[in-house]
């Protein structure tokens, strides 16, 4: 296995992250200082970050959270904002977001210690779904929609078609719109309604790739079944791989 992807498995960081903090010179193997992310390790490696052994690769591990509004998709927040991560207990593990969403939106949100799935799974290249229902300024003709459905022009660049479907009747405030996209640009649902004429007033994810948010309930997490994450990775255009030991399939508290 290459140096890179032992410190990604091994839960220290995303495989970008361990090439610089291989780069950096923090890393030894054998008591031997490597800056070349691509050197092997085999089972027997001893295997080093700023002096402190590594135990080798982590059960691999997926959660879906549901993010409350004005929680950050982040690990850490300088702010001292609550982060999605604070929503899962980690058991030693390091959990890390699979891509974000804005903290003004809501939805599904994956958490893993996998960096090689969370890059593959936020990478253009693998074109993996989202969906989201968006709840926009109305009324919204069906030319607006249609632009939407053909790609409408954002201001760096063109956004990719979309799939857009009306949600019901027009009630309460706004328009309610189902709308799943395989780009994940910043702030781009919001952007590609505000395109168009129709400012989002509140979004939520509903899916990522297969994996649907159903009736988990604000502030909550599952660990994905075996299934669940074989059918993600499937998406993302990998295989897959060790999981973690048996746990609970259902977290009901709302952290």
């Amino acid at each position: 296995m290459r140096l890179a992807k032992f410190l990604a498995h091994a839960g220290v960081a995303s495989r970008r992250a361990a090439e610089k903090l291989i780069a950096a010179g923090r890393v030894s193997v054998d008591g031997e200082i490597v800056t070349d992310p691509a050197r092997e390790v085999g089972e027997g490696s001893r295997v080093a970050l700023d002096s402190r052994a590594l135990e080798g690769p982590e059960p691999r591990v997926l959660y879906a959270v549901n993010k409350p509004v004005g929680v950050v998709s982040t690990a850490r927040d300088t702010h001292g904002r609550r982060t999605v991560v604070a929503l899962v207990p980690a058991r030693g593990l390091r959990l890390y977001p699979v891509g974000r969403l804005d903290v003004d939106s809501s939805g599904l949100i994956l958490l893993t210690n996998d960096g090689e799935l969370a890059n593959r799974l936020t990478h253009p290249r693998y074109e993996v779904s989202k969906t989201y229902r968006a709840r926009v300024r109305g009324p919204v003709g069906e030319s607006a929609l249609q632009v939407l459905r053909d790609g409408v022009q954002l201001e760096d660049g063109p956004a990719a078609p979309a799939r857009v479907v009306r949600i019901g009747a027009d009630r309460g405030p706004g328009v309610l719109l189902e709308l799943t996209i395989h780009e994940g640009r910043k702030r781009q649902v919001r952007r590609m309604c505000e395109a168009v004429g129709h400012p989002v007033l509140a979004l939520e994810r509903t899916a990522f790739g297969p994996v649907r948010l159903d009736r988990l309930a604000p502030g909550a997490h599952r660990l994905l079944s075996g299934a669940e994450a074989e059918r993600l990775r499937a998406a993302a255009g990998g295989s897959a791989v060790r999981r973690a030991p048996a746990a609970p399939r259902r977290s009901t508290s709302a952290l």
